[in-house]
């Protein structure tokens, strides 16, 4: 998540921001990247074309979609090959519920962390 100040002719300052990750008991890990990656999935249909946005290989995000399956123990996209349209991908239920509660996580997380945040980056400065 990302915080931002007011507008101050036309320049955002980045502010401190607060990363959630959460670690599962198997040792696997759900965070912020693969929540992009699942969002990126959802927004443009396509594993590829999601991949590339994020500046990642096709395999490297077909490897991170196997591991949050394999987390989850459930399917979190629903591919469809080539054909006229090209195929495409898009999330299961599954898939925008871990990204779904991912966010409000991290939501409740940053509003809780406020204060602290911005008395660290008061210290920064």
């Amino acid at each position: 998540m990302l915080w931002t100040r007011g507008n101050t002719r036309g320049k955002k300052i980045r502010m401190a921001q607060l990363n959630i990750r959460i670690d599962f008991e198997s040792g696997s890990r759900f965070g912020p990247g693969k929540a992009r990656l699942l969002e990126a999935i959802a927004a443009e249909g396509s594993i590829r074309k999601a991949a590339t946005s994020l500046g990642m290989s096709y395999r490297r995000a077909w490897m991170l979609v196997k591991s949050i399956e394999k987390t989850l123990g459930a399917p979190v996209i629903v591919a469809t090959s080539g054909g006229k349209k090209g195929g495409g991908a898009k999330l299961t239920k599954a898939g925008r519920e871990v990204v779904a509660r991912y966010r409000k996580i991290e939501t409740k997380a940053a509003k809780a962390a406020a204060v602290e945040l911005r008395a660290l980056e008061k210290m920064t400065r």
